[in-house]
Formats: C-alpha cells, structure tokens, sequence
C-alpha cells in the first residue's frame, strides 16, 4: 500500500530541524509548515544568493537561529529551548568538489556537527526521534552497475564521502553506546541519491549551473558527462524522511533504528549527459563537453537498492527521471523568466507530488 505523509502526525509536532536554510532543508522546512508542525531552525545564513530559504520566506514561520552546528554550546542550548519530538539533521557540507578545496572544514561540519547534535541529545536526555541525512556516497564505491544496499561496506575516497560514511559510524557508536532499544531516543541515517528540484542556487552543481547558463544564453559547460547518478526530485526523500521519522518516533521496533535508502528504481540512475539533454527538452539551449583528464577523483557509477525502504516502510518513488527534470527545469523558467512566485510554484509542486501516484502504479 503506498505511503502517504501523514498530516496529523504532525500538525503542531515540535520539530527540529538543523541546516533548514539549505535547498533540501528549505524545502523540509516548507512542507512541515504546511504540515502546520511547530518548526525551530537551526542553521548558517543562507549559503547562496538567491537561497530559496528567503524565497519562501521561511524566517516568518519557524523559530530561526543561526550558529555554527560545530559549536557544542549553541546546539545544546538550541535544543533545550526547542524541546523537540522531532529531529531532522541536515546540516552539512554538502559539495565533493568543496570538499576538495575545504577538507578539514567539511570534516568539521559533517562529523564535528553531527557528534554535537547527538551528544546533546543523549545529554537533553529527552524521549526523540533523530533522523540523520548522510548521502548516496557512504559507500565504497565498486565503479560498477551495482544496487548499493544498507549493509554493503562503508568508503568513500573524497573528504565529503568518507567524511559522511565517518557519521554512519558515530551514529552507529552513539546508538549502540547511549540509544539502546530500552531507551527513548531513537535515531535512524537516511542515504538520498542526487537531489534535483527547483530552487537550488549552489555552485558546481549541474542543475544551478546548468540553469545560470541557459538564463545567459551560454552554452552549458559539462565535466562528467558520462557518470551515472540516482537523480531523483528533493520532495521524493523528503517523503521518506517524513515518514521514516514518524516510525522512530511511534514505533518501538528497533528495525527503524537503522539505515535507509532513498533513490529512484535502477532505470532511473542515468548519466548526467542524459540529465542535461533532457532539460534542454524543456528549456532549449546548448551544451559543450569540458570533460578533463584533469578532473577531481568522482564515481563514474552510482545506484541504490531500494528495497528495504520499499518493504518496510512503503515508500517508492512518484517521479521518474524525465518528470523530476520537467518538475526541476519548469520551476527555474517559472521563477525566472515567467516571474511567478517561488511560493506559489513550490506549493503547486507539493500539490502535484502529493495527489501523484508512485511510478508504476
């Protein structure tokens, strides 16, 4: 049976979410407010100009506090004054090439950040649900067409991935230390493929930079146009982490308390030649290969099995590969050449994703 989000779950929840001014925590932040949940933020000043966090003029609807996730002090004072049911953890460094040119920083915001937020939670003591959003690039990557399941083994040669597959283990360390099954606190991971949506503005990303050049009438410059990545559209593991959190908290089988895939099916992981060709469908423009043998080391082929998620939990994807493009690419041309409001196209969106069936069906 397919899963829907469930609106009285969360109307007026306490929910916390950290890196709620990023493009995937804009988007959280937008749906739980629809949800009418009562949302404290935590997070840096948005990253990017525009953010889609002032876009949705989000300040208006939680209780916002910026600070740095890796100063222990502010986590833990944040989360004594929000007294949450809920956590959502989505601060990070999100870029393998800043990685690249930031090691230690993103070590810092990915690991150091992490550690804070569980340390004050186990000290806070408080009955919660923890759900922490690590990546697709956790695993060690075989370069080949292969499903990466949950209990496949942890790598990653960038600082952004093995610093992610670093906080699977202190996740891991932190529940089997302090969050045991007798306890109340229940946390979970959750592993997303390559987000895509409207509204996010970040530098060397393919879809930002991909939508700054056909604004300007530049061809679109691509590096790796033959690697293999699980596109799916931001609202799909939205989804999941909505109901993934709401099992934590209600269920008291330790099953949630583990990790989670969130990707699209295996036919829907393609190269990011066929993601720029097919947004060209939708916004027409050109494109040229700036692939390099001098490139930063990045995974040629990437795939999520995504079967635990769809046994235990439900969920499956709405949106295939050429939808979440179309859903992706209309949002930019309706923001920025049809001057529509972000608000009105991210609610049309949400609307559309939630009365959608899932693909297949």
């Amino acid at each position: 049976m397919e899963i829907m989000v469930n609106h009285n779950f969360w109307q007026n929840r306490k929910v916390a979410v950290t890196g709620h001014t990023g493009f995937k925590g804009s988007w959280l932040t937008f749906w739980l407010n629809k949800l009418q949940s009562q949302i404290h933020g935590f997070a840096q000043t948005p990253q990017t100009n525009p953010s889609l966090f002032d876009e949705l003029e989000l300040k208006s609807s939680v209780c916002h506090r910026l600070a740095d996730i890796g100063n222990f002090d502010a986590v833990n004072e944040w989360l004594n004054l929000a007294q949450p049911e809920v956590i959502f953890h989505l601060a990070a460094q999100p870029l393998v090439r800043s990685s690249y040119v930031n090691p230690i920083q993103t070590w810092r915001s990915n690991l150091l950040g992490t550690l804070n937020l569980l340390e004050a939670v186990r000290i806070r003591g408080r009955p919660c649900a923890v759900l922490i959003v690590t990546t697709d690039k956790v695993y060690e990557n075989r370069n080949e067409q292969y499903d990466y399941r949950e209990t496949d083994r942890l790598g990653g040669s960038d600082p952004y991935s093995s610093s992610k597959a670093a906080v699977e283990l202190a996740v891991a360390s932190w529940r089997a230390s302090f969050f045991k099954a007798d306890t109340k606190i229940r946390v979970a991971t959750a592993r997303a493929g390559n987000v895509i949506g409207g509204g996010d503005w970040s530098e060397d990303r393919i879809v930002p930079d991909l939508v700054r050049a056909l604004s300007e009438n530049r061809p679109i410059g691509v590096r790796n146009t033959n690697a293999i990545r699980p596109w799916q559209h931001v609202l799909e593991p939205l989804c999941g982490y909505l109901n993934l959190a709401e099992k934590l908290f209600l269920d008291e089988n330790t099953a949630w308390q583990s990790s989670f895939n969130f990707g699209p099916d295996s036919e829907d992981c393609r190269s990011v030649k066929d993601l720029v060709e097919c947004s060209l469908k939708h916004w027409p423009g050109s494109w040229k290969d700036e692939s390099s043998s001098q490139a930063l080391l990045e995974a040629q082929f990437l795939s999520l099995s995504i079967k635990k998620a769809g046994k235990k939990l439900g969920w499956r994807p709405r949106w295939n590969f050429e939808k979440s493009v179309e859903q992706t690419i209309t949002w930019y041309m309706d923001v920025m050449e049809n001057r529509r409001s972000a608000i009105e196209v991210c609610e049309e969106q949400l609307l559309n994703f939630q009365t959608q069936s899932s693909v297949g069906d």
